[in-house]
């Protein structure tokens, strides 16, 4: 009984951290990695999203325990563009609408690199800069990759992107249906194209600093 006290605290903890950043904030937007303002929202602990600029429904994690966000990707491939660290992987996925199985193909400059300590050990991985689609709102976020097939869900909301998007309803799920633009979709997948053309679109403010160790506490499924 003591054990299911604790946890309802933490959660209870974890609502109310998130109500009492918002009211210090004292507004009711926040700004995200790229600078963009958005109106925040109330998520549930799991809720839907797509990986921009791509139309597959993903399932996502949202978890307090990791402070970077993680993404599933295999076929890890670095590689040298333009003078700058690149790297390209492969996104598979069951459409959390459909049941299909998709494979998306990404190509994203290496923003940064972390070593990530949890409880299955430590592994060292690439951040890069993905937009993910959850509600009406588009987020470019920080997410590390890795691979999670041994993991319930494909990518996993951390404290960087939370902040951005605002609080968490650790009592419920699903509270937002991904209904962004296809205006939205074209102008990212223009803006990724862009990127590879012109090096100076690319934010490599980071890569040159020394690599930061995180912990990660997310418990398999």
């Amino acid at each position: 009984m003591q054990s299911v006290f604790k946890v309802m605290s933490l959660s209870a903890c974890v609502l109310l951290a998130s109500v009492a950043g918002m009211a210090q904030a004292g507004s009711d937007d926040s700004v995200d990695e790229a600078g963009e303002r958005h109106e925040k929202q109330v998520v549930g602990w799991i809720e839907k999203g797509l990986i921009m600029p791509e139309h597959t429904a993903v399932k996502i994690k949202v978890d307090s325990g990791a402070l970077t966000s993680s993404m599933h990707a295999v076929n890890l491939e670095t590689f040298e563009h333009k003078g700058k660290p690149w790297v390209r992987y492969d996104v598979p996925v069951k459409d959390a609408d459909s049941g299909e199985l998709v494979t998306m193909k990404f190509e994203r400059p290496v923003f940064r690199r972390i070593l990530v300590r949890g409880a299955g050990g430590s592994d060292r991985r690439p951040v890069v800069k993905m937009s993910i689609c959850m509600g009406d709102q588009v987020y470019e976020e920080q997410f590390s990759l890795r691979d999670r097939g041994d993991m319930t869900y494909p990518v996993l909301i951390g404290r960087r992107t939370i902040e951005h998007i605002g609080l968490i309803d650790v009592s419920d799920t699903f509270l937002l249906k991904p209904s962004c633009s296809e205006q939205e979709h074209e102008d990212e997948r223009d803006k990724q194209e862009r990127m590879k053309d012109d090096e100076n679109l690319v934010d490599d403010s980071e890569i040159d600093q020394p690599e930061q160790t995180e912990e990660e506490l997310e418990a398999e499924e």
